[in-house]
């Protein structure tokens, strides 16, 4: 986590220390959640290792797999943090998980304390914004094909680990056409 925080080039070494002091280290078994809906996110976390699953739940009551978190990412119900509303997101664990977290009110105290914690999680806001439109984009511009194409191109790891009910959800297709898509391809 160190060297993910150094990269941004934003906090000086003491801010990360205090950060450091502040984290909780946490283990989250294969199967089980981070936030379930319903529930008010208090806390990021970042994952050490492992991989989470985010998902909701559509009218029909089916599970849409909307994002995949991995090693080196932060992982919250970001817009439940940021509201304090309940969330309609899920996440769980696809595998087991080590992660540091920190609540709210320790982000709120390390805002006050510099500018730069102001800086770096706008910066973050930002990238996770631009991932959300690309993958909007994505979804409504592109065929299920190039979808599978573009995760084959630029997230192969996603091809490997995700169980493919979930992998079919995350592109907004079922199974069996996933299936034909993948012959398809390798074909």
């Amino acid at each position: 986590m160190r060297d993910y925080l150094k990269a941004f080039n934003i906090l000086t070494d003491e801010e990360i220390d205090t950060f450091e002091k502040k984290v909780v280290l946490k283990k989250i078994n294969k199967g089980d959640f981070f936030i379930k809906e319903g529930q008010v996110s208090k806390e990021v976390g970042f994952v050490i290792s492992g991989l989470f699953r985010s998902f909701y739940h559509s009218s029909s009551s089916e599970e849409v797999t909307y994002c995949f978190i991995f090693s080196n990412s932060f992982v919250s119900a970001y817009s439940s943090f940021l509201s304090q509303e309940k969330t309609a997101e899920n996440i769980q664990a696809l595998t087991n998980i080590e992660l540091l977290t920190i609540s709210k009110d320790e982000i709120l105290k390390l805002e006050k304390s510099s500018a730069n914690w102001l800086r770096l999680f706008k910066f973050i806001a930002e990238q996770e914004y631009i991932k959300m439109e690309k993958r909007i984009f994505l979804l409504q511009r592109e065929t299920a094909e190039q979808r599978y194409r573009d995760l084959l191109n630029n997230q192969p790891k996603l091809l490997q680990l995700i169980p493919l009910n979930f992998l079919s959800s995350y592109l907004g297709i079922t199974q069996r056409h996933l299936s034909r898509i993948r012959k398809l391809i390798s074909n």
